[in-house]
């Protein structure tokens, strides 16, 4: 995603900002506010805090994030998403920044009042619960891969905040409604994740998820998923479109090409990541690596040892 402001577009050389770490640039909307944040030299421990759930897209550079407990210390790279819950504090490094490649960063800040109302809307066209329960917002810090949607759909969000289109709000509204479907879906899943690898016999569609994370790199039948989870294929499919929103194949394709993220961080070869995963080719892995991620996997390694250097 390339965010440029007309100031930046035509920066001369002499150009000085007034604030150097964490400069900021608003446009507000209903419930909601989008901020532009650009550091332009480097630093540590800036604390972030916010008394609403902040959405945050890393466009360019990397952060470095802790939380003043130390239980979280990650690194925060462009196409990914971090998300703080009301109240909580964190600490940022800047330690690639610069006047010349400033460190910038997406910001939503989304009502607490909003998300909830979108959870109830959302709970009141299930007529039955997963089984864990109606959709609701945990507060709790969230960090995850952007996929190609919503990378898109934060550049949208962009263009909406800061353009002057005469359904401006209506626009905003329905956008934000978008990001935070996403968001709680991502929080479920991760919630549903954690949950299978403490207790993976706890229901049949928890040993079916167990048994996809277990095999990736095979071809799964879905009758052998149903054979698993003791479920008739419409009631599996229904149950797990249910919780995840995709069916159980394209589920297994996801969690492939998340594993195909650690694997090329560990400096792999993306070759070997492809066969290690069971895909048809380097090729073909690459195609579906770009059309979800929305960049190569020969960029994201690259970009992964450029963060690292």
């Amino acid at each position: 995603m390339q965010i440029r402001s007309s100031r930046e577009a035509n920066r001369e050389p002499e150009f000085q900002p007034q604030v150097m770490v964490e400069n900021k640039t608003s446009y507000d909307g209903p419930e909601s506010q989008l901020s532009i944040y650009d550091t332009f030299q480097q630093a540590k421990r800036v604390e972030l805090k916010s008394d609403q759930p902040l959405f945050c897209a890393m466009l360019t550079g990397k952060k470095v994030m802790h939380t003043q407990d130390s239980s979280y210390d990650s690194d925060f790279v462009p196409h990914e998403s971090f998300v703080l819950a009301p109240s909580q504090s964190v600490e940022i490094d800047f330690p690639v920044a610069s006047l010349a490649a400033p460190t910038r960063c997406l910001a939503i800040e989304i009502t607490t009042e909003r998300i909830n109302q979108i959870a109830d809307n959302l709970n009141a066209q299930v007529e039955k619960y997963s089984e864990f329960g109606p959709w609701q917002y945990q507060q709790q810090l969230l960090h995850t891969h952007h996929n190609a949607q919503t990378q898109a759909l934060l550049q949208r969000m962009t263009e909406l905040y800061i353009g002057d289109d005469p359904d401006r709000s209506y626009m905003i509204n329905l956008a934000v409604s978008e990001l935070t479907v996403r968001l709680l879906r991502q929080q479920s899943r991760d919630f549903m994740m954690s949950f299978c690898q403490q207790q993976p016999d706890h229901s049949g569609l928890t040993m079916a998820i167990d048994y996809i994370n277990q095999h990736l790199h095979e071809c799964i039948e879905i009758e052998q998923l149903c054979r698993i989870s003791c479920m008739c294929r419409t009631k599996f499919f229904n149950q797990f479109k249910l919780q995840f929103g995709c069916t159980p194949l394209a589920f297994q394709q996801q969690q492939r090409l998340k594993k195909a993220t650690e694997l090329i961080k560990t400096g792999m070869q993306i070759t070997l990541v492809s066969f290690e995963l069971g895909f048809i080719s380097s090729s073909h892995f690459s195609r579906i690596f770009k059309r979800f991620y929305g960049l190569s996997p020969k960029s994201y390694q690259h970009r992964h040892k450029t963060m690292l250097n």
